[in-house]
């Protein structure tokens, strides 16, 4: 009979490195786990092509009464998204407390308000599936925290107390909001590490019983038809003295060890990190291409593209893509420009000047938008995210709403031609707009973006002929499109041209080149600057030339597959 090893499945210099006193128990522990999963004839599958795309949701962005939301979705999907979408993002599903569902009370379960994992394995029948992993943080309610107050092994290792001498001073915050509170535990008062709120306590990673812990859940998601798993503000996850607790070696080890286990128990499984922060910290979650990160999250492409269209100038946004590539054949960007949250601004660091920040959010507050801040290590503030649906973010004085349309479509157009896989916010698919009675019955500004709609009104407003019928059909035409053609693929090659600062202008290549041109102004623009490129524009069908003077209308997009 073999004798399993766990050394031959995870990298022992790997974890000794970062649990140098318990790497044989992490070890066994692991090994325990995965023992059930282990084959020699697994192969990885991890190839993209042009027909991958991802609906971002939570489970009851729709609902109808007397219904699971979880069915409803399950429902509205197969007839609304299953032409035009590979895949379903669904935010946290599981019991929470507070942060609508980023507060987890139990990883394992599902919210029964919403449905059970019988209804999450329905879904996946049609759609692949992209699950939240919330391990940065916890729940006050959770189970595990309460046994950490009542002193039961291994959780009294799970939460981060408060160090004498322990620096903070250049911790990196995204909140405007205390680091620590004060809990009662069977010790007496403790002040534990709360990044984000006083019912979210982050856990301490340091701790290899609470790695172990981690990874049972992880391959439960798997279990359950994860074919992504979103590690939400994972770079948050190791704390050290006199750092900024962000993006540490231990987080980027930690990470390539769940790879490790994913690669040896699932072969299709895809690990996506979350973030929000400037684009040299986020694509270091690639690892060197092949051990961490499948995807990360594009921060800086949702900041960015909004500048481009309320600047009506495509040369920064052109310039960044010029300069990015994914690292492998193995790894691609998640591209997304709606969220749940909102339109970050932290990538922007280094990349946009202050007064041109100014100008988005000057832009977001006279759209009806919203601001959070955050706290600086000197003792400043600045903005951190904008709050604001992103077809209110791009209107304009006096703009029409076929106009506001077009330059919506335009946006979205930009972010489904990347090289990367498009992510898509159900209410940019839906065409829905601020949510300010959200905002203002809770106090949260970005409830402004995540609205519960009835199933039966917006199924009216689908058949209908306003404003959800027309960016519905404007979007997954493009989708529709966008699958037949490997040039969209995130494997096919991606090269930008400059044309003019008003035209958005890349040629993407894989076994047939199609140029891709937006115009991002209100203006029409006539260019010479584009002769040798003859073809067909996909969209239209009709023939382009650019050998003569080329004229493109406001916001109008031309896919041209090149002879």
């Amino acid at each position: 009979m073999r004798t399993y090893k766990w050394q031959d499945y995870i990298d022992e210099a790997l974890i000794k490195d970062v649990y140098p006193e318990d790497y044989q128990k992490l070890g066994e522990g692991l090994l325990e786990l995965i023992l059930p999963y282990i084959s020699s004839e697994r192969d990885k599958k991890t190839q993209y092509s042009e027909k991958d795309s991802i609906l971002i949701t939570y489970g009851d962005s729709i609902y109808k009464e007397g219904e699971k939301p979880l069915v409803t979705l399950k429902n509205f999907a197969e007839i609304y998204f299953k032409d035009c979408l590979s895949a379903i993002h669904l935010l946290p599903i599981y019991p929470y407390t507070s942060d609508d569902g980023f507060s987890v009370k139990d990883y394992k379960s599902i919210d029964p308000k919403l449905g059970d994992w019988e209804d999450i394995k329905a879904i996946s029948l049609n759609f692949d599936l992209m699950l939240d992993a919330v391990i940065n943080h916890i729940s006050k309610e959770s189970q595990w925290f309460k046994n950490y107050q009542n002193g039961v092994e291994p959780y009294t290792d799970f939460f981060f107390e408060k160090e004498e001498g322990f620096d903070v001073s250049q911790v990196i915050r995204p909140r405007a909001l205390p680091l620590f509170h004060t809990y009662e535990t069977h010790k007496g008062p403790k002040s534990l590490w709360t990044t984000f709120s006083e019912d979210q306590l982050d856990l301490n990673y340091s701790a290899y019983t609470l790695i172990i812990e981690l990874a049972k859940v992880l391959l439960k998601y798997g279990d359950n038809g994860a074919k992504y798993i979103r590690l939400d503000a994972i770079g948050f996850a190791w704390k050290t003295s006199g750092t900024t607790c962000m993006h540490l070696p231990q987080t980027h080890k930690v990470i390539q060890l769940f790879r490790q286990l994913f690669d040896c128990c699932f072969d299709d499984v895809k690990l996506i990190t979350e973030t929000n922060v400037p684009h040299q910290d986020n694509i270091s979650y690639f690892g060197n291409g092949y051990n961490e990160a499948h995807m990360v999250y594009q921060f800086p492409l949702p900041p960015l593209t909004f500048y481009t269209l309320i600047t009506e100038d495509a040369t920064y946004l052109l310039n960044w893509l010029s300069e990015i590539q994914p690292p492998s054949k193995e790894t691609t960007f998640f591209n997304f420009l709606a969220s749940h949250d909102g339109i970050g601004m932290r990538p922007m660091e280094g990349v946009l000047t202050e007064d041109e920040k100014q100008l988005m959010i000057d832009a977001t507050l006279n759209n009806g938008g919203r601001i959070n801040y955050k706290n600086n290590a000197d003792g400043s503030q600045s903005a951190y995210e904008l709050n604001i649906n992103y077809m209110d973010a791009l209107k304009s004085v006096d703009m029409d709403e076929t106009t506001h349309i077009a330059k919506f479509i335009a946006a979205q157009a930009i972010l489904i031609s990347l090289q990367g896989v498009p992510g898509i916010y159900i209410h940019s698919l839906l065409g829905s707009w601020n949510w300010t009675e959200g905002v203002e019955l809770s106090g949260i500004n970005r409830r402004i973006n995540r609205e519960r709609l009835d199933m039966n009104q917006v199924v009216a407003e689908l058949e209908g002929s306003g404003r959800r019928h027309q960016v519905y059909q404007k979007y997954t035409q493009l989708l529709n499109h966008r699958k037949q053609h490997k040039a969209f693929s995130p494997e096919a090659n991606q090269e930008v041209i400059h044309v003019a600062p008003e035209l958005f202008t890349i040629l993407r290549k894989n076994k047939e080149t199609i140029l891709v041109m937006i115009n991002i102004a209100s203006k029409t623009v006539t260019t010479t600057n584009l002769k040798g490129y003859k073809g067909r524009n996909i969209i239209t069908d009709e023939r382009f030339d650019g050998n003569e003077s080329v004229t493109v209308q406001p916001y109008e997009i031309m896919w041209i597959i090149l002879d």
